[in-house]
């Protein structure tokens, strides 16, 4: 008996379901609201007085489960400041193509600087273009974010301003003067990083320390069993 019952309740879901209105959209014309916690692109914001929020600490970059964000910091000028922090973000760029908008660099972002707005409709031809740089995340002096395609019928732009209730960047002033050159090669399909001058040096510095420290153990071992 319990089967058979099993059997008309399974169905009656079914029967139930007949009933209700189609949740299909004529997309792209018409689109389905989506929810205020959507992960779409992300976007870098700004203070109210046009000081960018990043402060280049790569959180982000460590964080991230796909290792798609790349930061390199930089020290602020002391004469044309870039952030409030004694750092900013000279070389951002987030790998479009390797992202899973997981939002894990929104959680680790002690400044909120990144936000995922609402925006999930971008489409390139090539790889190069899949990488999205400062320039393109950036927002802009009066707070809008950045997008590679004009506004027009089937592009909505006011999406861009929809963060997760994290963005507030009306900034007035602020621009970076300083803008980084991207350096991985993404048609190679893995990221070719030259370290930086400081980290390339204490990497040899430690090289060769740690060959120095092995030798001087291996002579002693030597001294004690002649």
């Amino acid at each position: 008996m319990s089967a058979i019952g099993d059997f008309f309740k399974g169905f009656g879901v079914t029967f139930r379901q007949m009933f209700k209105e189609p949740v299909t959209q004529e997309y792209p014309y018409t689109k389905r609201e989506k929810p205020q916690r959507f992960h779409g692109r992300h976007v870098l914001n700004r203070y109210p007085d046009g000081m960018e929020k990043c402060i280049g600490c790569e959180l982000c970059a460590g964080v991230c489960p796909a290792r798609c964000i790349y930061v390199r910091g930089a020290d602020n000028p002391v004469d044309d400041p870039v952030s409030p922090g004694e750092r900013f973000g000279f070389v951002y760029e987030i790998n479009m193509l390797r992202c899973i908008f997981c939002a894990m660099c929104v959680e680790a972002c002690p400044t909120e600087a990144i936000t995922m707005t609402h925006l999930f409709e971008f489409s390139v031809d090539n790889r190069e273009d899949a990488i999205y740089g400062r320039n393109e995340l950036l927002v802009d002096k009066d707070g809008t974010p950045p997008h590679p395609q004009p506004e027009g019928p089937l592009i909505n732009l006011a999406e861009l301003k929809i963060a997760d209730g994290w963005m507030r960047a009306t900034a007035p002033s602020g621009r970076a003067a300083y803008e980084g050159v991207p350096s991985w090669t993404p048609s190679a399909g893995v990221g070719l990083r030259p370290p930086e001058q400081g980290q390339s040096r204490g990497a040899a510095e430690s090289e060769q320390a740690d060959s120095q420290h092995a030798d001087a153990e291996q002579a002693g071992g030597n001294r004690d069993h002649p």
